[in-house]
């Protein structure tokens, strides 16, 4: 079995943007070096003066080096038919694989991290990379940060690997059926094995236990995993897959419950990669508030999520149809809830159907007084339900409670618990905020499956 011990060094910490400007190739037989190859590459882009500091190659040494078009047949020949071994192997064979398919070329070949590799056969080291793991394992390593220098690294910690792999790891390791290479380098496998298949939420976490990443999913562990197949070099993913150090786990009785957790952690913890995820949010809303002659005001302006809204909507139109019914059936004046403007008084009142508010003819305290029962009548149209499914096992089952239009929280009850009692259910239920997408998930949910809703 042969190995190709590989390190490169590049313009930038990703593939599909950056080049390559050093490659050092070592086929190692699995006890000695056999074949030796390395390069200076031109990337065709500059090198940044940050990058030339680390590695000291400079825009001035590649100029005369050739491109990788014109290394990428001898690169394959010595690499297609090899285990790929790199320390922190995604990111070498991310370039490599990106550089190689722009040349024509489509790379397919095993992997090996001895990132990995280490973690499982020399436990207990407080750093596993490359400087600190070698300096700690007594192994040389010269000309820091150029490819020869780490790829010579990398082949001694290989040597020294296969000798202290007693347990066959490695061999493990390289099987087909194993997923063990696929996995980000800081995650344990047995992270990803202790994972259910049942619905709910996971989370990714940093170094220091940070949540950068919430998901749903139907089956955790095939999501989970789903992260780490594919070889997608954009910069965005290698730094989330180099960052994740563990993975945490919450079993949802419904993918429903699932959804509403995730929205709600996103909320809380606002991970960094998560920030593309979409938002539902409702566009407009009725406000309330009272004005300097001591009138109460009702009005629809655009939803604000820092303003107590008394109903929200999707559409201008739905909330203007939504206060001309309150209007209507309560004899509000259409100038103080901002239906007409630019009058003195509002039409309604020439025609009796306002007592004159508009131009202080009906006094605040007996205007108040209908608007307090439109206000009424609005809250009376936000609905309060329980949402009744399965649970995680089958002597429970999962409760969600919607109270006067507002999302108050969910739990697992007994199949015995009295669905009619708010106040007992919300002693069993975990509360969480409210917000516009997390009801919009409930309504389309309760619309799609109306026998599990349960008026209260």
């Amino acid at each position: 079995m042969l190995y190709a011990v590989v390190d490169i060094e590049t313009t930038g910490g990703h593939a599909s943007g950056n080049g390559i400007t050093e490659i050092s190739i070592l086929v190692h037989n699995g006890h000695s070096i056999v074949q030796n190859y390395e390069t200076l590459i031109n990337p065709g882009q500059y090198i940044p003066a940050h990058i030339e500091a680390l590695t000291g190659i400079s825009n001035e040494m590649v100029e005369t080096a050739p491109s990788f078009n014109q290394v990428a047949a001898e690169v394959y020949q010595l690499l297609h038919d090899k285990i790929f071994v790199a320390h922190n192997v995604n990111f070498d064979f991310s370039f490599i694989r990106h550089q190689l398919g722009v040349c024509g070329y489509e790379l397919s070949c095993r992997k090996l991290c001895t990132v990995r590799m280490s973690r499982k056969i020399i436990p207990g080291h407080r750093s596993y990379s490359l400087g600190k793991l070698c300096a700690a394992l007594n192994i040389s390593l010269n000309n820091r940060h150029r490819a020869g220098g780490d790829a010579a690294a990398t082949a001694e910690l290989l040597t020294l690997l296969l000798d202290k792999d007693s347990e066959g790891i490695i061999q493990q390791s390289l099987k087909v059926s194993s997923k063990e290479q696929a996995l980000p380098p800081n995650l344990p496998r047995a992270q990803v094995d202790r994972l259910p298949s049942g619905s709910g939420v996971y989370y990714f976490k940093d170094q220091k236990g940070k949540v950068i990443y919430v998901g749903k999913a139907k089956n955790i562990k095939k999501r989970v995993c789903s992260h780490f197949s594919g070889n997608n070099s954009g910069r965005q993913r290698q730094e989330f897959l180099k960052n994740i150090y563990m993975v945490d786990f919450e079993v949802c009785g419904t993918e429903l419950m699932a959804f509403i957790l995730e929205a709600a952690e996103i909320k809380h913890y606002w991970p960094d990669n998560n920030r593309a995820m979409k938002r539902y949010e409702q566009k407009y809303a009725i406000f309330t508030f009272e004005d300097q002659r001591g009138y109460m005001r009702l009005g629809i302006d655009k939803y604000r999520h820092n303003v107590p809204a008394l109903y929200s909507f999707n559409t201008i139109l739905e909330g203007h149809n939504t206060l001309k019914t309150l209007i209507k059936e309560h004899l509000l004046c259409e100038k103080l809830c901002y239906i007409q403007k630019n009058r003195i008084a509002c039409t309604a009142q020439a025609e009796g159907n306002c007592s004159g508010a508009c131009i202080g003819k009906e006094s605040a305290a007996s205007y108040n007084v209908r608007v307090k029962f439109a206000i009424k009548q609005l809250k009376s149209m936000l609905p309060t339900f329980a949402l009744i499914d399965q649970g995680r096992t089958d002597d429970e089952q999962s409760c969600i409670l919607v109270e006067e239009g507002k999302f108050y929280g969910m739990g697992y009850i007994s199949q015995y618990s009295d669905i009619n009692e708010p106040g007992l259910l919300k002693s069993v239920l975990k509360p969480y905020p409210s917000n516009d997408y997390i009801m919009h998930i409930i309504f389309s949910h309760t619309e799609q499956f109306p026998q599990k809703k349960i008026a209260i």
